[in-house]
């Protein structure tokens, strides 16, 4: 069992016996509090502050004598000290030990869609969840998924859209572009690239495009050339920018491109 299904097991045991405040002072978990989230509050020998509360599309609940409280977005810890210092700050109680105990997780959300092996919407669990996270979380990128996955989210009140190529995180080693998420974010993954061979060659149909793939390699993905076929006179139909189609001869050294079609003609000789 790896570390973050353990600790998804452990967050909902803990629910069931009423320890979630417990772990998260423990620093076991830290589970993200969101619009949806339903919360008991509780201050230690102040049983009449006790309360159960929604945390609103706003992220904000209220609390007594404090008012409204702003939770959403903030760790189970993090609520539970700025109720302790509202209530402190505003004379209430004078060392006050709080607990915030979820109820109902219904907020923070991430979307992860097309090609994943478990496409579908994700809690935000622990705190600084990024993007290569949810997608492991999601089975991984898929057979067909392509090397770059689309951000879609909301910072400062603007939508943002990121292309990541995660391959690229990886083999350099900078994962300053791996994203923190935050609730409503989008992850897709689009298909990977292919392109087509037809004619003498001994698997002609559609292949994966790889990165940097030459027109030599292609052949080679198609088998390479039947004993009729040759090398010399290919032809790729390719369309540009515009889509008009256009029929180029490539050298094989070549790189191929997205939805390439090349031809391998019988030899005359």
């Amino acid at each position: 069992m790896t570390a973050r299904l353990l600790h998804r097991w452990l967050f909902w045991v803990l629910m069931t016996f009423g320890l979630v405040g417990m772990a998260s002072a423990a620093g076991v978990l830290e589970y993200i509090l969101g619009p949806g989230d339903i919360v008991r509050i509780t201050v230690f020998q102040s049983p009449d502050l006790t309360t159960e509360a929604r945390v609103s599309e706003k992220g904000t609940l209220t609390f007594p004598m404090i008012g409204t409280v702003t939770v959403g977005g903030l760790s189970i810890s993090a609520a539970e000290k700025e109720i302790a210092t509202r209530l402190r700050e505003g004379g209430f109680v004078r060392l006050p030990q709080v607990n915030v105990l979820p109820l109902q997780i219904r907020g923070n959300q991430v979307s992860v869609l097309g090609q994943v092996n478990r496409p579908g919407r994700y809690p935000l669990e622990t705190a600084n969840l990024r993007l290569t996270d949810i997608i492991a979380t999601a089975g991984g990128i898929a057979q067909t998924g392509a090397d770059t996955a689309v951000f879609i989210g909301t910072r400062g009140g603007k939508l943002i859209r990121r292309e990541i190529d995660i391959s690229a995180l990886f083999l350099s080693g900078d994962m300053t572009r791996d994203l923190p998420l935050a609730d409503g974010d989008l992850v897709y993954v689009h298909r990977a690239p292919s392109f087509y061979i037809y004619g003498e060659v001994n698997r002609p149909g559609a292949f994966r495009l790889e990165r940097n793939m030459s027109v030599m390699q292609g052949l080679a993905s198609g088998g390479g050339t039947t004993p009729r076929g040759t090398t010399r006179g290919l032809r790729i139909h390719r369309r540009d920018a515009s889509g008009t189609l256009k029929v180029v001869e490539p050298g094989l050294d070549d790189l191929l491109q997205a939805d390439d079609v090349i031809y391998v003609k019988e030899s005359l000789f």
